[in-house]
């Protein structure tokens, strides 16, 4: 009789079951970059728009954005997304940590805003492909906007 391995066994389980949750989830055939992917920037300043619309409308977020100049914030938000996207732009505005500093943002705030920008993303048609690869550049930066 042939002794099996269980270590090899259970690590071939796992990428059976990998393989199987992600058929579903395959990058799209003709993907470009994540900046030409998300709309460049008219693409980048609709979501930014439709989530500042939502952000203030949100009952978990809008009071973080008492006091803030939203123009600003905007073409702030839309150089920043751009440059995290690897588009032309550069963000020269202050470190997140900065930015964030004493407005007592909590996970709470942190993840309505993601729901927020995954529902503006999701308003301008843009793929749950896509969406992710953005937010997995963004969610770096949770614990320089989180206040500890």
């Amino acid at each position: 009789m042939r002794r099996r391995h269980p270590a090899i066994f259970r690590l071939f389980c796992i990428f059976v079951v990998l393989g199987a949750c992600t058929l579903g989830t395959a990058a799209p055939a003709f993907a470009g970059t994540l900046y030409d992917d998300l709309g460049e920037r008219p693409g980048l300043t609709r979501i930014v728009d439709q989530l500042l619309v939502l952000v203030l409308a949100d009952p978990r977020t809008r009071e973080k954005f008492d006091n803030i100049n939203i123009e600003r914030l905007k073409g702030r938000l839309v150089d920043k997304l751009c440059d995290v996207a690897g588009g032309p732009c550069h963000y020269h505005g202050i470190s997140m940590a900065g930015a964030h500093r004493g407005l007592g943002i909590t996970d709470y705030n942190f993840n309505a805003m993601v729901e927020d920008l995954q529902t503006a993303m999701d308003r301008n048609g843009i793929s749950s492909w896509t969406q992710n690869r953005l937010l997995a550049r963004l969610a770096p930066m949770h614990r320089d906007i989180v206040a500890r």
